[in-house]
């Protein structure tokens, strides 16, 4: 197996778990909120600025020196840190895609890796409310529900901004589950036979 697997997914839906089972169940490292950290050492943004601009649209600000080491009289200097962080990533996410087989969790991973095999993992918002109960039994159905529209815009929006794709659109990807109506297990097992076959 030689494919980089990139999984995009609504909030609450599971993606990060399917990405995660899927990774164990194939022997292929998992990449999710550690390329932040990866891609902050390997760049001159501290990693402040990554989380604070984790999935973030680039706002038209001067950069926050408190946080990049640019030179002032640089072309850089007007780029936004939402944008720096994006091509920060962006760098690392080809590293990995350089170093073999892996998944990887968001961040426009399926538009910058090329070769790989592209999921979009969604669920009805019952069950993506359920599945977050499970986890925060003390937030309410209101809460959890607003939580997650914010989310998915932001996603959405941040996608859209710098692919130029529609998000979720199924004609983007290889595969696009319900993770509703067919369970974590069955998502992680249409996924590897799916990428096993297309290596045949």
């Amino acid at each position: 197996m030689n494919k980089v697997i990139t999984i995009s997914r609504e909030f609450g839906s599971g993606g990060r778990e399917v990405g995660f089972r899927l990774a164990q169940k194939l022997g292929i490292p998992f990449y999710d909120k550690e390329i932040i950290s990866m891609a902050a050492e390997d760049s001159n943004i501290a990693e402040e600025a990554f989380r604070a601009n984790d999935e973030v649209i680039g706002r038209k600000e001067r950069i926050n020196h408190d946080y990049v080491s640019v030179n002032p009289f640089s072309p850089l200097y007007e780029i936004p840190v939402s944008d720096q962080v994006f091509l920060a990533q962006s760098q690392m996410i080809r590293k990995l895609e350089w170093a073999g087989p892996c998944v990887i969790i968001g961040r426009c991973s399926d538009i910058i890796v090329e070769n790989g095999f592209h999921v979009f993992i969604c669920a009805g918002m019952k069950k993506r409310i359920e599945r977050m109960q499970r986890l925060e039994p003390d937030e309410t159905v209101k809460k959890l529900e607003s939580r997650m529209r914010e989310i998915d815009r932001k996603r959405r929006d941040y996608y859209q901004y710098y692919s130029g794709n529609e998000w979720g659109n199924p004609r983007n990807y290889h595969l696009s589950l319900n993770s509703g109506k067919l369970g974590i297990e069955r998502c992680v097992d249409i996924i590897a036979e799916s990428v096993m076959m297309m290596e045949k």
